[in-house]
């Protein structure tokens, strides 16, 4: 008999063992990634009563390849205009939560008398939630329809961004032993640097290849393409200095960009399931058993603290984003566990060889014991809500409520918020862009062209040339593109403000046009040679080829944006808008063909009487319309936005099919906005149907926000006042256009 290859006859033991646990796992309704994590234990070496796997060896291959098919895949769900979208409120909340759980995992770990590198890497263990195992709890109680189900998963968000920026920052501490200096910095600096210029060139390049060819990706093709990229990237990654499973995930967020993701999803969701599977299981052969009893206590120590921590910190963290009392403890409850990341962390310090032996079963333990208790928080959620109004005084329930509303007020500051996002956003993607052209140019063309030139004068002069022919689009947009023109315009006339900072805004962005020109010729030429030559190219770019450069530069721009959003455009979600303290949203439903109130109008079916929901649009046939009138009928496949709170939703979700797939709306199309009455918007004094609102934003005015008092479904004939907050939904280029 042939010998068989080591391998082959682990990933049978794998394989096998993980088959049975998911069936069993499933019929007792529990995470099966707690069972391949068990199975893994029972094959692995450190037990030998069952027949298993008896090297580490062969475990820590198949388990770096199910990292890497891990990531890919939740790459695939993570999504660029994610992070975009990702509000205010759940960057401060998950940086809070994140900040003051490493803190607290560090301090337990010098507590309990652990190395520092052991501090450090349970902190970052211990501060990222579980994705997978929050979105099979909501979906499991029916919460995800809830409010606050969007501010976890902003929160998620930017936990995994984290989580990525944790892996480089261990892995550089680990190597240097060194957790300040120089090195650390250069290391956060490169990873944003490319994680940068990896989104720009993927977004620019990869969905327009990708729709060109997709004629020709039939499953098989799209598969080995998807696959190959991911492989690919990761070899760049680790080229660059940067760990495999990075590569893995920046290629998933990719690719998640084209119109092609729901596709590759599909033909890549059995090779996730598989990996997913090797992954888990790894983990759980990883585990030695004598060391977790033996540590059962830090295991049940750092459980309590894992719980009470990540409910206390996210409770508090989105109070401080502004966020109601009732939402801030639902996203408290929802977020008390760790999982796949945080193997990952824990892997990664085995593999670096730079933690003991005990951390990574305490990880897991920790992992299994809060992965069951989390859907049992969620469902205390409302109790513990209850329990906080009767025990905190009647002031601090009124401070954060009325903190909550005005949080969400939109002021005159917000222009210059809007002004500062838009401007630091084209101040670092064309920054970024440009060094990108500066490194192709000092580690490619120049070393091309002195192997065949040779280090002379003309060699420069070519490199030079075509260093700066390649970066002048950018330069120009830097330097010379105007930012919000509408809203850099009203606050130079706005007279309350001084012209100081956005004339300084405009020297600074100069200026580091001027700085990138110099460093690209001071590689060259000697300081006086370069300076002026800076000066030349850019009066050049000025002035001489302004109009052509400005038309180039559009033209990459728009081709970006058209990447960007085209994928958004045709995917297939549900669409919930959050109503800031109203605890009410937009969601969408699609009409079953077998519904019996088909062909009857809203006037007859009194679903704002009966359910206190508004119809904010009914799309039918992709044609949308805005605010219906109570003579519109409802048909069959019709899609319909409904506005209310959970509650409301819920009583109306019995009488509606819901539809996960129904279609989309374009993300510019439908939006829930706040306006307030003032100089800008003059409706002060005029009834709402006077504003003529209906007609000039294709919207319906769902609630008013007077003095602390709130008014949900206001009639026509309310008489607008100023500093009202009037709630809109509708068009949200129209709704924008009433403050101009």
């Amino acid at each position: 008999m042939s010998h068989l290859p080591e391998l082959i006859t682990d990933l049978a033991y794998i394989l096998g063992a993980a088959a049975v646990v998911t069936i069993f796992f499933k019929k007792i309704k529990q995470p099966v990634v707690l069972g391949y994590i068990l199975v893994g234990l029972l094959v692995g070496p450190n037990i030998k009563f069952f027949p298993g796997i008896s090297s580490q060896e062969p475990i820590k291959i198949w388990a770096e390849i199910g990292v890497i098919f891990l990531l890919f895949t939740l790459g695939l769900e993570f999504n660029f205009k994610k992070l975009m979208k990702v509000g205010g409120a759940a960057v401060i909340t998950g940086l809070t939560e994140l900040t003051l759980m490493f803190i607290l995992g560090f301090g337990l770990g010098k507590w309990m008398g652990w190395p520092f590198m052991d501090c450090i890497f349970l902190g970052g263990i211990i501060s990222i939630s579980s994705t997978t195992i929050i979105f099979r709890a909501f979906e499991e109680l029916g919460l995800k329809s809830k409010q606050f189900t969007s501010l976890v998963f902003g929160v998620l968000i930017v936990e995994d961004l984290v989580a990525i920026l944790l892996m480089v920052v261990l892995s550089t501490v680990a190597v240097s032993q060194n957790f300040q200096g120089s090195e650390l910095i250069y290391s956060i600096v490169k990873l944003i640097f490319f994680l940068c210029l990896w989104f720009l060139l993927g977004i620019f390049l990869l969905p327009t290849l990708i729709k060109k060819l997709g004629a020709f990706l039939n499953k098989e093709t799209l598969l080995l393409l998807s696959i190959g990229l991911c492989l690919g990237m990761v070899v760049l990654a680790n080229e660059v200095g940067f760990s495999s499973a990075l590569g893995a995930f920046i290629m998933g967020s990719i690719l998640s960009e084209t119109n092609q993701v729901h596709k590759i999803e599909q033909v890549i969701s059995s090779i996730k399931d598989l990996f997913g599977a090797i992954f888990f299981v790894s983990v759980g052969m990883l585990i030695d058993p004598s060391i977790l009893v033996n540590y059962a206590g830090p295991v049940f120590l750092l459980t309590i603290a894992l719980i009470m921590g990540k409910f206390l910190f996210i409770t508090s963290g989105a109070l401080l984003a502004g966020k109601p009392l009732h939402q801030s403890v639902q996203a408290g409850s929802s977020m008390t566990q760790i999982g796949e990341f945080s193997f990952i962390i824990a892997t990664l310090g085995l593999t670096l060889g730079v933690i003991s032996d005990y951390l990574y079963p305490i990880a897991v333990g920790v992992s299994v014991l809060t992965t069951f208790i989390t859907p049992f928080m969620m469902q205390l959620a409302d109790p513990i809500y209850r329990f906080l109004q009767k025990k905190l005084p009647t002031q601090w329930l009124e401070l954060i409520d009325q903190y909550s509303r005005s949080s969400q007020l939109i002021e005159g500051k917000s222009k210059w918020r809007l002004l500062l996002r838009y401007y630091f956003q084209h101040l670092l993607l064309n920054t970024v862009v440009i060094i990108g052209i500066i490194l192709l140019t000092s580690y490619f063309i120049e070393p091309f062209l002195e192997n065949y030139l040779g280090t002379t004068l003309f060699s420069k002069l070519i490199i030079a040339f075509m260093g700066l022919l390649l970066m002048s689009p950018f330069i120009w947009a830097l330097a010379g593109k105007k930012i919000q023109r509408h809203v850099y315009k009203e606050l130079w006339l706005d007279q309350n403000y001084n012209h100081g900072p956005l004339v300084m805004l405009e020297i600074v962005r100069t200026l580091i046009a001027v700085l990138l020109v110099g460093v690209l010729l001071l590689q060259l030429f000697p300081f006086w040679i370069s300076l002026w030559g800076t000066i030349i190219v850019l009066i050049l770019i000025g002035f001489l080829f302004r109009q052509g450069l400005q038309k180039f530069y559009e033209r990459i721009e728009g081709r970006f944006l058209h990447n960007l959003q085209n994928q958004q455009i045709e995917e297939k979600i549900v669409k919930k808008e959050t109503l800031s303290t109203w605890d009410a949203h937009l969601t969408k439903y699609e009409v079953s063909p077998t519904a019996f109130f088909l062909g009857k109008s809203l006037e007859e079916l009194q679903w704002r009487e009966k359910y206190g929901i508004n119809i904010a649009f009914i799309e039918r046939g992709g044609v949308m319309k805005y605010a219906p009138a109570r003579t519109d009928k409802i048909f069959p496949y019709d899609v319909i936005g409904a506005i209310g709170t959970d509650q409301q939703l819920l009583d109306f979700s019995s009488v509606i099919y819901f539809s996960d797939s129904s279609s989309a709306v374009e993300e510019d199309d439908v939006d829930v906005q706040k306006i307030v009455i003032d100089e800008h918007v003059k409706l002060s004094g005029k009834t709402i149907k006077e504003s003529n609102i209906r007609d000039l934003t294709n919207g319906l005015v769902i609630g008013i926000e007077r003095k602390g008092t709130r008014i949900l479904n206001p009639s026509s004939d309310t008489i607008i006042e100023w500093d009202d907050v009037l709630w809109i939904v509708g068009n949200r280029k129209k709704i924008s256009s009433l403050f101009r």
